[in-house]
């Protein structure tokens, strides 16, 4: 019998580095709908065409490590009109190990970078939040 794979064993692979987290939403793709009604039309109601991809930001969540500040470093490149893009592959993972599926993802680049919410009484891991805005998401099964 086979089952469906659980949301727990995933990686991400950003410019030939694997790098750890503990969270990854955001892997979405939408269609506009354009609709058109020429006014020859028999019938009374629009047609439905699509219309341009939309891809939702992504976000990713890891714990922060002493002397690790890539995230902030990657915001810094952001100018008027230009930042460092990066590709990133993120894959869901079998009980071998090996990519059941994976999302590769172009031209990422971050939109937002949030710290922890610090307080006194709180014995949780500090967790930091890369938002990233991408140009598409190609879905692969290998």
């Amino acid at each position: 019998m086979s089952y469906p794979l659980p949301v727990f064993h995933f990686r991400v692979d950003w410019q030939g580095a694997q790098l750890a987290f503990s969270e990854v939403s955001g892997l979405e793709m939408e269609a506009e709908v354009i609709e058109y009604r020429d006014g020859l039309s028999p019938t009374y109601s629009t047609v439905k065409m699509p219309g341009l991809k939309k891809y939702t930001n992504i976000t990713l969540k890891r714990g922060i490590y002493a002397g690790n500040n890539e995230f902030a470093e990657w915001f810094k490149t952001i100018k008027l009109h230009t930042v460092e893009r990066r590709d990133m592959v993120i894959s869901l993972l079998d009980e071998e190990h090996n990519p059941a599926m994976t999302w590769k993802v172009r031209n990422a680049w971050p939109t937002k970078v949030s710290g922890p919410t610090l307080t006194a009484t709180g014995n949780e891991v500090a967790i930091e939040v890369l938002e990233i805005a991408h140009e598409g998401i190609e879905i692969e099964s290998p």
